[in-house]
C-alpha cells in the first residue's frame, strides 16, 4: 500500500479491495512492479486504491494523464506491458482494453457519489490524500459547534440507518445526548451479513478514514469518549486496513487523548464478530461486545439508553456513520437536497446474483428498480428472462416484474410489503425455483436464530417441514391446502410475537414467494392468502 505522492502524471491506480482482489488484481499489481522494476527511467507510482464499484471490470487498472484518470479493464497480468507500450501516461489511445475516462463511464456518470466520492479515488491509507480530498472538513466544523447544534444538523439531513431498520440518525442522537452518563459509547455495526451486500466492506477497504471521522463527530454529539467498529470475521482485508487506518490516525493527532489540539478525547477500536448473522441485530451485537454469547436483548430499555456494559450508545452502520462527515462538511440541507419523500440523501445499492454489470452504485432515492436492473445492471448475464429480485437480504421479499417500477424509497417498497434493507439486490432468472427459495427463507432462520423466542426458535423449524408437505409432489390439492393454511398461520405466529426482526421478517420472502410465483408450489393462485403483513426491519 503505496502511499508516496507522485507527479499526479506519473500514478498508476489498482484495487485492494476484496473484490478486485478476488478477480486477480494482486496478479496484475505484481505484474506492474515488476515492469517498473525494469524500467528505471520511467518516474511512476503505483497506488493501491479501494474499487470503483464495476465489480464486472475488474481488475481494473487506471492511469492518471492530463486529461483525468483513465481506466483499463479487465486486466490479467499478461496485458501490462502491452498497455504500457502504448504510453497510457499520455492519454486516451486505442488499445482493446482502454475504456475511456473513467469519471465519464455510464455507471459512474448516473451516480450521485457523496458518502462514497473518495472511494477509488484516494489511497485509503494516505491521510494527506483524504485531506485533499476535504476529508476531516466535517470533524474540524463539528468541533466548533456545539453537541446539540451538530446533532440538529444531522436530523436536519433526514439522514435514516442505512443498515435497514431506516430509523431517523438524529433522534436516536438526540436519545443518547439527552441521558445523562459519565461514559457513553459509540459503537458501529460493520457486521454486514446479508445476502448481496458489500457496501459496509467497500467502504471500510476503500475509504475507511471517513467512518473514523464519522464516529469522531458521533462521539462529540453525544459526548461518547470510546467507540468499537464490531467487524464481521469473515472481512480480513477491511480488518487489517481498519487497524491501519485507526494507527496512523492516532500518530495524526485525530484520535487520542487531545483531538486536532481541542482537548477532545476520542479512543476506537476494532472488535471481531464470530459468523453469527444474529449480531447483526443491535442488541445482540452488545452482547457479543460485552463478551456474552449473542442474543437479542428485550426493548426497551433502548441501547439509546441502556446499551454497551448498561451505558448510553448510539449503534449505528458502516454507511450511516460514513454519511456523517459530509453532512457536517456541507451542511445538513445539502444533504437532505437529494432524494425523495422522507427518504433524503443517497443510499448505495449492490447489484448480485444473475446480473451481467454486478457492483455497487450510489445513488440519490427515487431511480425505480427497473433502471438500475436494466439501464445500469445490464440485465441477466445469462441473457435469460428476469423472473424475480430479492432486494434487502435474505429476509427480504421476492419481488415479481409488476414490482420494478417501484421507486427505490422506504415508504414505497413498505406499500408493496417489500424492505429496503440494505440496498442488497439479488436477481435470479425465469430457470429459479421460488418455492426453494422460499424453503431457504425458512432454513436460513433455523440455522441463524439465537434460540432466545419460541416463535423465531421453534417456528422456522415447522416452517421449513410445512414448505416441504406443501411441496410434496405425492400431495394431492386438499392436502396442499390444509399445509398452506398451517403455514399462513405459523408466518402470523412469527411476524407478531418474535423478539426480534429475524423471526418476524423471515415470513416475507416465503409469503411473497407464495404469492407471486404460486405454481411452484403446485399451487393455484385462489389457494394463496393473500394477507401479507410487514414488520419493519430492525435486525441490521
Amino acid at each position: 500500500m503505496n502511499s508516496t505522492c507522485a507527479s499526479i502524471a506519473n500514478r498508476v491506480f489498482v484495487s485492494l479491495d476484496t473484490s478486485a482482489l478476488s478477480k486477480g488484481s494482486e496478479a496484475v499489481a505484481e505484474r506492474i512492479q515488476q515492469y517498473l522494476i525494469k524500467q528505471p527511467d520511467m518516474d511512476v507510482t503505483l497506488v493501491r486504491n479501494g474499487t470503483r464499484g464495476m465489480v464486472w471490470l475488474e481488475p481494473l487498472v487506471e492511469f492518471e494523464t492530463a486529461q483525468g484518470r483513465i481506466a483499463y479493464g479487465p486486466v490479467k497480468p499478461e496485458d501490462v506491458a502491452d498497455i504500457f507500450q502504448q504510453q497510457p501516461f499520455s492519454g486516451l489511445n486505442n488499445h482493446r482494453l482502454c475504456l475511456g475516462l473513467t469519471d465519464n463511464l455510464p455507471w459512474m456518470k448516473k451516480q450521485q457519489r457523496l458518502t462514497f466520492a473518495r472511494v477509488g479515488l484516494i489511497d485509503p491509507l494516505d491521510i494527506e490524500d483524504y485531506i485533499r480530498h476535504d476529508g476531516f472538513t466535517g470533524l474540524k466544523n463539528a468541533l466548533s459547534q456545539s453537541p446539540q447544534a451538530i446533532v440538529l444538523q444531522v436530523k436536519e439531513s433526514g439522514l435514516r440507518g442505512r443498515g435497514g431498520a431506516a430509523f431517523p440518525t438524529g433522534i436516536k442522537w438526540q436519545t443518547v445526548l439527552d441521558t445523562p452518563s459519565e461514559q457513553k459509547y459509540i459503537v458501529c455495526n460493520a457486521d454486514e451479513g446479508d445476502s448481496g451486500t458489500f457496501a459496509d466492506r467497500m467502504l471500510m477497504e476503500g475509504d475507511p478514514l471517513v467512518l473514523i471521522e464519522g464516529m469522531l463527530i458521533a462521539g462529540l454529539a453525544v459526548g461518547a469518549t470510546q467507540g468499537y467498529i464490531y467487524l464481521r470475521s469473515e472481512y480480513p482485508q477491511a480488518h487489517k486496513i481498519l487497524n491501519m487506518a485507526i494507527n496512523r490516525a492516532e500518530a495524526a493527532g485525530y484520535l487520542g487523548d487531545n483531538i486536532c489540539g481541542s482537548g477532545k478525547r476520542f479512543a476506537l477500536e476494532v472488535r471481531l464478530g464470530a459468523g453469527a448473522y444474529i449480531c447483526g441485530e443491535e442488541t445482540s451485537l452488545l452482547e457479543s461486545l460485552e463478551g456474552k454469547r449473542g442474543v437479542v436483548r428485550a426493548k426497551p430499555p433502548l441501547p439509546a439508553i441502556e446499551g454497551l456494559f448498561g451505558q448510553p450508545t448510539v449503534v449505528n452502520n458502516v454507511i450511516s456513520l460514513a454519511s456523517v462527515p459530509i453532512i457536517l462538511s456541507r451542511g445538513g440541507e445539502f444533504y437532505r437536497d437529494f432524494g425523495i419523500g422522507r427518504s433524503r440523501g443517497t443510499i448505495p445499492m449492490q447489484l448480485a446474483g444473475n446480473i451481467s454489470r454486478p457492483g455497487l452504485l450510489e445513488l440519490a432515492f427515487g431511480l425505480s428498480l427497473d433502471e438500475l436492473l436494466e439501464d445500469l445492471g445490464g440485465g441477466c448475464k445469462t441473457n435469460r428472462p428476469m423472473r424475480s429480485v430479492q432486494v434487502g437480504g435474505p429476509l427480504g421479499a421476492y419481488l415479481a416484474p409488476e414490482h420494478w417500477s417501484t421507486p427505490i424509497d422506504y415508504e414505497e417498497f413498505a406499500k408493496i410489503n417489500a424492505v429496503l434493507g440494505h440496498g442488497g439486490v439479488v436477481v435470479f432468472d425465469d430457470t429459479v425455483d421460488m418455492a426453494v427459495q422460499a424453503r431457504f427463507a425458512m432454513e436460513f432462520c433455523v440455522v441463524e436464530s439465537c434460540g432466545k423466542c419460541t416463535p423465531c426458535r421453534i417456528g422456522a423449524v415447522r416452517g421449513v417441514e410445512v414448505i416441504d408437505k406443501l411441496t410434496d409432489v405425492h400431495a394431492d390439492q386438499g392436502q396442499r391446502q390444509q399445509s398452506l393454511s398451517l403455514l399462513n398461520e405459523l408466518c402470523d405466529t412469527m411476524e407478531l410475537a418474535s423478539l426480534c426482526a429475524m423471526g418476524g421478517m423471515t415470513p416475507i420472502p416465503v409469503r411473497s414467494a407464495l404469492k407471486y410465483y404460486p405454481a411452484d408450489f403446485g399451487l393455484a393462485p385462489l389457494l394463496v392468502d393473500p394477507r401479507s403483513t410487514h414488520q419493519e426491519n430492525t435486525s441490521k
